[in-house]
């Protein structure tokens, strides 16, 4: 008699660098293995929905291609050539590898090197307790969310904004510099809620026609980094046409007659001949926002990837503060709600073993640091060693020509611990298995809602596949790291970190499975003020003094505006790069997760490069051709997609295809640039000069 097989329906957190954070349901088979995974109806933001290539984690976690055992390269760097080695064998290089840079060049020629490939807080950052004991070289996280935080705290003093579930209250939904139907689907969830319940409109402010934009009701294409402009036009007329609210911007901002008389000049007329939108239309949706109070701004890191990111997300920032918009239910702005975690994270990132005279390296800048570059190595020595945890940087990070150079270094060791033999693992001196999130405990938070919680271990992992944690244990006995933090388990650094931050103890908090920490209705909207000293929204900033974290002041952050203007510093198309380049999010990948599971890649096929028609005829290319784009930086070919929606002279990469996909092997990060963003870093992934030619036909 044929027996079914049992299956439970566990519980859990996506940890994918996305604001999303899905709460989950997952199918565990027999204990061994997982089948479906669904998004939790019980989570109120998650709300039943999770995107596609999560709902198929199947497919990766049990993926006959994961990295199952420790490896050591046999061959020239990138030969993908290794043999396995046992984890003593390798732990034990490892250490003594770094304790021979350390030795010969100083502690800080060692730099471990991590990022969002988890978003966990223990497997994350516990790779910092390691550089703070040892006063290794420490880390500056600049690839992703940097600039856009410093835009919105410029505002409102604080990273927290409008309980993100009321977009499904909302009379109109602004998503603006995000693409919601490819990176956080919730977002679609609560606006279309609020299309059918309410018959409120979806709008979408973005610089091509993507998918989010195709179910918006107001479409508003722009040029690449001139949202401010954009953002200045429609507060032009929200004062000229009298939607302004005198009462709320005298009691809550700080110098609304000041931003009035600027915006004199900053007409519909003067904005479209920058951003490309047609006046009528910039018009049409001042006067939509100006007579709907609840208005409610959902703004997204895409616009805030460009030299001017920060003044951008300011500038928008501030037009539901001109509306009034904040008083009303449903009406407002939210970006990230990392303000109203309050997790202190000492035990896990050995805050007591910081040496503030170590140095910090930039991350968006390996290239130039692997290559030497003495500004970027901060006037200190080279580096030597590395370990690289939860992120892929031969692929991801700016400036390819450099990082691929830096890595092919003869004298650099690098360790890598991964889930994939990724284009980084195959530089690696050692590669190391990694687990998977459903392989082990850890906490996680939301970006983009309210919600904390436990991550449980659900299987065990294949392999000899080691969590991050226990490697930072095995190389912590090794290196002669002493810290409280490498003698507990995970669980007990989550107890004691939630503990630390007022948030109960573990079994509490896996008992109830997802916290919502969202603050009261009046503490959301600052209707008892804004989180500056003053009170006040600020629509004049001085950059130098941003009340977010830094890394110094960088970039020219002396010379942005002080109230919401277009900033004329993005890299702007010229007669040898008539073009600008923005490199967007697929719908299948997320950064190079999932580039490696059949559906996704059946899914995204080939790199390609979206170009107007007209552009493509003037250029004599054809849908389908072989295209060439490059700039200073670098070339790189792909495949030519005519498209329509996009203004003229733009061109649109979606997604972080391996280098590999690539025709001749280049990828779409030999065009960007790595220069700091002001006023504290950043990577301006999607403002990039260049030419696109025919490439010839091979022979």
């Amino acid at each position: 008699m044929n027996q079914h097989a049992k299956v439970d329906i566990r519980h859990s957190t996506c940890p994918h660098d996305c604001p999303s954070a899905c709460a989950l349901d997952v199918e565990v088979i027999e204990g061994r293995s997982i089948g479906r995974v669904r998004g939790s109806k019980q989570q109120t933001y998650t709300a039943g929905v999770v995107c596609a290539k999560v709902a198929r984690y199947a497919e990766r976690i049990h993926h006959a291609e994961r990295l199952m055992y420790p490896l050591r390269r046999t061959g020239p760097k990138g030969s993908g050539q290794f043999a396995r080695i046992s984890w003593d064998e390798a732990l034990d290089e490892i250490a003594a590898r770094f304790d021979a840079a350390e030795r010969e060049f100083g502690a800080e020629s060692v730099w471990p090197y991590y990022y969002a490939g988890t978003m966990g807080l223990v497997m994350r950052d516990g790779l910092n307790r390691l550089s703070h004991v040892k006063k290794y070289s420490r880390f500056y996280g600049t690839i992703c969310a940097t600039i856009a935080r410093i835009g919105f705290a410029a505002g409102t003093g604080k990273i927290a904004g409008v309980d993100p579930r009321e977009m499904g209250v909302s009379d109109l939904v602004v998503i603006w510099g995000t693409n919601p139907v490819n990176t956080q689907v919730n977002v679609m969830t609560h606006a279309s809620r609020a299309r059918k319940e309410r018959g409120a409109k979806i709008a979408a402010v973005d610089v091509y026609n993507n998918e989010t934009m195709k179910q918006a009701d107001i479409k508003i294409l722009l040029r690449p980094g001139t949202d401010g402009a954009f953002a200045c036009a429609v507060m032009h007329v929200l004062f000229r046409e009298g939607f302004a609210d005198r009462d709320y911007l005298a009691r809550y901002t700080d110098c609304p007659d000041e931003l009035e008389a600027h915006l004199k000049t900053r007409t519909p007329e003067w904005a479209s001949a920058i951003s490309g939108v047609p006046v009528e239309e910039i018009e049409a949706f001042a006067r939509l926002v100006g007579q709907t109070k609840r208005s409610f701004f959902r703004l997204g890191y895409g616009f805030t990837r460009s030299r001017n990111g920060a003044a951008q997300m300011h500038a928008a920032s501030c037009i539901p503060a001109v509306t009034g918009a904040w008083q009303y239910e449903g009406g407002g702005a939210f970006f990230n709600n990392a303000g109203i975690w309050r997790f202190d994270e000492s035990i896990i990132e050995g805050h007591d073993a910081i040496d503030p005279s170590t140095r910090v390296l930039d991350q968006s800048k390996i290239g130039r640091i692997l290559t030497g570059d003495a500004e970027a190595l901060r006037g200190g020595g080279p580096v030597k060693a590395m370990l690289i945890q939860n992120t892929n940087p031969m692929t991801v990070a700016p400036e390819q020509a450099l990082v691929r150079q830096g890595f092919a270094r003869e004298d650099l060791f690098v360790a890598v611990h991964e889930q994939f033999m990724t284009e980084t693992a195959q530089m690696a001196d050692i590669v190391l298995p990694a687990t998977m999130f459903m392989e082990h405990d850890d906490l996680y938070y939301g970006g983009g809602h309210q919600h904390i919680s436990v991550g449980p271990k659900l299987i065990d992992p294949p392999g000899e596949c080691r969590s991050n944690h226990e490697v930072m244990q095995g190389l912590g006995r090794r290196l002669n790291a002493v810290h409280p933090g490498f003698d507990m388990t995970p669980r007990q650094l989550i107890d004691a970190t939630l503990k630390k931050s007022g948030h109960g103890d573990i079994d509490t908090l896996e008992a109830e499975l997802w916290r919502d920490l969202q603050p009261d209705f009046r503490t959301s909207h600052y209707l008892d003020g804004f989180a500056h000293a003053d009170k006040k929204f600020h629509f004049k900033v001085d950059w130098g003094k941003v009340p977010v974290g830094t890394g110094g002041l960088m970039g020219a952050w002396d010379k942005m505006p002080s109230l919401p203007d277009h900033w004329t510093i993005i890299e702007e198309a010229d007669a040898q790069h008539p073009f600008r380049l923005a490199t967007s999010p697929s719908r299948s990948f997320l950064n190079t997760s999932f580039n490696e599971t059949p559906s996704s890649q059946a899914r995204e096929g080939a790199p390609t490069v979206m170009i107007h028609p007209d552009d493509a005829a003037s250029l004599s290319i054809a849908d389908g051709d072989a295209v060439t784009l490059g700039n200073m930086r670098g070339e790189t070919t792909l495949t030519a997609k005519l498209f329509d929606g996009v203004r003229r002279g733009v061109l649109i990469a979606e997604s972080i295809h391996p280098n590999k996909s690539h025709i001749g092997g280049r990828g779409i990060n030999m065009l960007t640039g790595a220069e700091a963003v002001a006023p504290l870093g950043g990577a301006a992934f999607h403002d990039n000069k260049v030419w696109i030619r025919k490439a010839p036909v091979a022979a």
